[in-house]
């Protein structure tokens, strides 16, 4: 198969080898195809080799492949550091890089085993990902305007340039990082939110379907990165588990405090606490307090989180759409809205229970909210009050 046309003019030069065809392998190896550079892949596992072979993402390596520039690893983090030092060997020309979510562990064992060598390699970790994995749920734009982490702690400051240009030729945005400080980041903003998504999905288990049929929105969106590969996340949790640990513990301490506060307004249904008259006016010492702090701080920290492509947090305004569950609904929708000259900042749409319609969320800039509301309605859209 030959290489697509490139979409722009990019740094890297190829081949690159591609070591694990699973959703980033893939992905990466999709994009760097898309902007022209020869890639070449290999993994352990023949029927995800030949999906990525069949999906276009590169040709399959074998001893009479050319010699490639970049050696990219993406194995499981539990035996990333060997392959590293493998492939550091095989290619003695050749950067090598990795796209493990743990780096200080894979760092140091690189470092340890590989001697001079080591030199050549450069540690990253692209902050992008989605809930499925495998080459089947890769995608060529999984990393356009995503962080991607450059430990070049060691390395030689040209190799280090090379990954550079790679991140930046497949639209990420590199961020140089100690790989202390990567593990430290990535357990508090991906590693504890993976856990904690999970262990609110484990209570839903043995729940009666007459419950399930009041989920919404907010229960999908805890929910959604819970579906993820229990096999891979136990390998990333485990490579980072002091990190993880600590926050673990904090999350525990926060928890302790909820639970006596909320505790103390607890009451069987046929105590005198619960049946007294008035008791419903009273309010446990303590209780309002306790769910108090724990959503202020929650508010803070989610006003902290970075806005659209990086930038800073800004606030906006949400009109909510009803929209019917046919074809071509969204798509009237968001023409209506680009003909109203509104840009939307962000998106969602939460099914009704028993009905054949959702209810779209569209953020917008507050000082467009009405216009938008406005010329909705005169287009015939029911816009529901917030």
């Amino acid at each position: 198969m030959s290489a697509p046309e490139p979409r722009a003019s990019v740094s890297t030069r190829g081949p690159v080898l591609i070591v694990g065809t699973g959703l980033l392998g893939t992905s990466l190896a999709l994009a760097l195809r898309a902007a022209g550079v020869e890639v070449l892949l290999s993994d352990t596992s023949p029927t995800s080799l030949a999906l990525a072979r069949d999906m276009g993402a590169g040709s399959l390596h074998d001893e009479d492949s050319p010699e490639p520039q970049i050696v990219v690893v993406a194995t499981p983090p539990d035996v990333t550091a060997d392959v590293v030092v493998a492939q550091l060997s095989a290619h003695p020309s050749a950067v090598v890089t990795d796209v493990a979510s743990v780096k200080e562990r894979v760092v140091a064992e690189v470092r340890a085993r590989a001697g001079d060598e080591a030199r050549r390699y450069v540690g990253s970790h692209p902050m992008a990902g989605r809930e499925r994995s495998g080459a089947g749920a890769a995608d060529c734009d999984l990393f356009a305007g995503r962080p991607w982490v450059v430990v070049g702690q060691d390395a030689d400051p040209q190799a280090e340039l090379v990954i550079r240009n790679l991140a930046v030729d497949v639209g990420a945005t590199p961020v140089r990082m100690g790989a202390a400080e990567h593990d430290a980041a990535v357990a508090a903003v991906s590693h504890m939110p993976q856990l904690v998504s999970s262990l609110v999905a484990a209570r839903l288990e043995e729940l009666g379907e007459g419950a399930l049929a009041l989920s919404g929105q907010g229960l999908r969106d805890v929910t959604r990165i819970a579906a993820s590969d229990p096999r891979l996340w136990s390998a990333i949790i485990v490579g980072n588990a002091g990190p993880v640990v600590d926050l673990l513990r904090r999350i525990r301490d926060d928890l302790g405090v909820l639970i006596t506060g909320i505790e103390a307004a607890a009451c069987d249904s046929d105590s005198p606490e619960h049946t007294a008259p008035g008791a419903a006016r009273v309010v446990a010492s303590g209780a309002v307090g306790a769910v108090t702090d724990v959503m202020t701080r929650g508010n803070l920290g989610r006003e902290r989180i970075p806005g659209k492509h990086g930038g800073a947090p800004r606030r906006y305004t949400e009109v909510q759409v009803l929209v019917p569950d046919a074809a071509g609904e969204l798509g009237r929708l968001f023409s209506d809205v680009g003909a109203a000259g509104v840009n939307i900042e962000d998106f969602s749409l939460e099914h009704s229970a028993g009905q054949s319609a959702g209810i779209a969320l569209i953020s917008v800039l507050p000082a467009a909210a009405q216009r938008l509301e406005e010329a909705l309605d005169a287009q015939g859209w029911r816009v529901v009050a917030g």
